[in-house]
């Protein structure tokens, strides 16, 4: 009699599954750089028991680090958001030409309507470009189900794979069956001796490059009985080719469709593709943002439903959007364009008279307009000092990836380019050897800097520009939610380890000019800067200061306070755009302008504003100590 297994469910995010797939598929190595949405993949990941897990200093640092354990036989993890494979890309393109000796899974989350990115690239083209399968999984299920598929995959095909979750899977929970056990894969023999496979000086590149091409070959025939990729028959009226979470609208707003869902979007099966087609009346691909199966499809053959007067050009989606995130109301508007749907009321005009039973097949949106709310800096963030300054100053500010890109907005207005990560040195530097008359200040935080600021600001030393570059300190990688870096001191396994510091880095890269400040220091900032901009060399000006929501800096938090009699509502102190500053209700009798009024609520006491106030109307940290200390301790 066979014993029944318990089933156990869990409800995990994308990336929680992900990394619990990970985990039960044996993977000993995992590395990564932090990126929404990719992020908690890794966090969850080394919490996890009997394994290594690093944030490494950029993503291409991380690949590298996962192939090598995969060439030291061990399964290996590389998680990033869909730009840092481009930065990773060399690593990508080696590892396809080489293969490994245990499997090795890459971990694209791309970012559909750029939630928290500077593009929405596709990256399944990347698996198209390295010759390597794409998986897309579209739910917590299939993410832990497709990390397991994955590396059978990987070492039965000797190949990399690509898995290709995007945001809403990743950052969507759902239940997910767990496996009771953890694979343990075979004891690796020794390092491999193979120059033939692993040294790709171009005699044996040319060598591995027809076995590239004969093994995606030999996935792409593999595709036609790939479990994750699944017909399900209704209505042969309407045939939908769908892939990632655009298969669960392809499901709400075409109840009644059949549909061939993808879970592997490169290589296509040609023949379970055409099979398909051939059966349906009406043929249309529903995928998120470019027509990468639909042009696959096309280039088979399969003629698709296009509406009237549509004219196909390479490139163009025949229906559903190219840019941005899908949804169902989304694809509903699309589809009803197109023809696909009758038109529909879908606006509520009035409450209905009694209980109403929602219907399927009619769903129901509520138009509602939401006010905006731009993003800001923090309230305490020490950053803001240093865009204040940078304002005043009228120079070109070369930005980069990080909380501080919020410097671009009014009031601070102290940013004019940003590019990608570690682009503002060597962009600023560009500037300056163009002979651009203005001098070129480059900003960049510390998690940036380790990323690829090093080479930037060595080519400045060595190149010999008059770039300023500012280091925004903050003491670990704040845009992602605090993670470790190489400036911390801690792993992301919480192991204490040598901490890099900046400032000695800085001057081994070349640079003789460098002074370390405190960020809310707004005075000595402004004036090193004034100095430095009337000298002709380069320089570094790190500013230091903890990032005001790390927990030793919250349990610092002492509300300041305006003197309503000081304050003239002169507007300097709005002129940092701090949420904890706002305008009162009372005003001032001279000018009729509103007078300040500090939020306590936000206000973490940073001291910023009380820098900048002319009139002295902003007490100090101090002054509101001796208040209290004057009412016994009772704010």
């Amino acid at each position: 009699m066979t014993e029944e297994r318990e089933v156990v469910r869990r409800l995990l995010s994308g990336n929680e599954a992900i990394a619990r797939g990970a985990w039960e598929a044996g993977v000993q190595v995992a590395a990564g750089y932090p990126g929404t949405p990719s992020t908690e993949i890794l966090e969850t990941f080394a919490r996890m028991p009997g394994v290594y897990a690093e944030w490494s200093p950029n993503e291409k640092v991380a690949l590298d680090v996962a192939i090598g354990a995969a060439y030291a036989g061990r399964r290996a993890l590389a998680t990033m958001k869909h730009v840092g494979v481009n930065v990773a890309a060399d690593a990508l393109f080696y590892v396809a030409m080489t293969g490994m000796e245990a499997g090795l899974v890459i971990v694209s989350a791309d970012d559909p309507s750029m939630h928290s990115s500077q593009n929405e690239q596709d990256n399944r083209h990347y698996a198209k470009f390295a010759r390597i399968p794409c998986l897309d999984p579209a739910d917590s299920q299939e993410a832990r189900d497709m990390m397991l598929a994955a590396y059978e995959l990987s070492e039965e095909f000797d190949t990399p794979v690509l898995l290709r979750p995007t945001t809403r899977v990743c950052h969507t929970s759902t239940l997910v069956e767990v496996g009771p056990d953890r694979y343990q894969p075979p004891t690796p023999g020794k390092y491999p001796r193979n120059p033939k496979k692993y040294v790709m000086v171009p005699a044996n590149a040319r060598g591995r490059h027809p076995v590239v091409e004969a093994r995606i070959r030999a996935i792409a025939e593999f595709a036609e009985t790939f479990a994750f990729n699944r017909v399900e028959m209704r209505d042969t009226s309407l045939g939908i080719i769908t892939n990632g979470v655009a298969y669960q609208y392809a499901r709400e707003v075409f109840p009644e469709a059949s549909v061939l869902k993808l879970g592997m979007s490169f290589p296509l099966p040609y023949h379970l593709i055409r099979d398909f087609a051939a059966r349906m009346e009406r043929v249309i691909v529903l995928e998120e943002l470019d027509p990468f199966i639909e042009e696959g499809v096309r280039l088979m053959g399969v003629p698709l439903y296009e509406p009237e007067g549509f004219v196909y050009r390479p490139g163009e989606k025949t229906i559903f959007p190219l840019i941005g995130e899908l949804n169902p109301r989304r694809v509903r508007e699309a589809a009803t364009a197109a023809g696909l749907l009758p038109e529909r009321e879908e606006a509520v005009d009035a409450e209905p008279a009694g209980p109403v039973a929602p219907q399927r097949d009619v769903p129901v949106y509520l138009d509602v307009q939401l006010p905006n709310r731009p993003p800001v800096l923090c309230p305490g963030c020490p950053h803001r000092s240093t865009f204040y300054i940078l304002n005043k100053l009228k120079v070109p500010i070369n930005g980069d990836i990080g909380c501080y890109t919020l410097g671009v907005i009014p009031p601070l207005s102290a940013m004019h380019t940003t590019g990608c990560m570690g682009a503002s040195i060597g962009v600023a530097h560009g500037g300056a050897v163009a002979g651009d008359r203005e001098r070129h200040i480059a900003v960049i935080g510390d998690s940036t800097f380790f990323h690829t600021g090093l080479s930037a600001l060595a080519n400045v030393a060595y190149n010999q520009s008059n770039v300023i570059t500012i280091i925004l300190d903050n003491r670990i990688t704040g845009m992602t939610g605090h993670q470790e870096n190489p400036g911390t001191g801690v792993t992301l396994q919480g192991k204490e380890t040598r901490e890099l510091a900046l400032e000695p880095l800085v001057r081994a890269l070349g640079i003789e000019k460098v002074k370390t400040v405190e960020a809310y220091d707004v005075e000595s900032i402004e004036k090193t800067l004034r100095a430095w901009l009337k000298e002709d060399e380069p320089a570094v000006l790190i500013a230091r200061h903890a990032c005001a929501l790390l927990p030793e800096e919250r349990q610092q938090y002492l509300p300041l306070r305006v003197e309503a009699e000081a304050c003239n509502g002169c507007t300097v102190c709005f002129r940092i755009g701090c949420p904890a500053i706002i305008q009162s209700d009372q005003r001032d009798p001279k000018y009729n302008r509103p007078l300040a009024e500090i939020d306590p609520l936000l206000c973490t006491g940073c001291e910023i504003c009380s820098q900048v106030c002319p009139r002295d109307a902003i007490l100090f940290r101090k002054d509101v100590l001796a208040e209290l200390a004057a009412k016994g301790g009772q704010a």
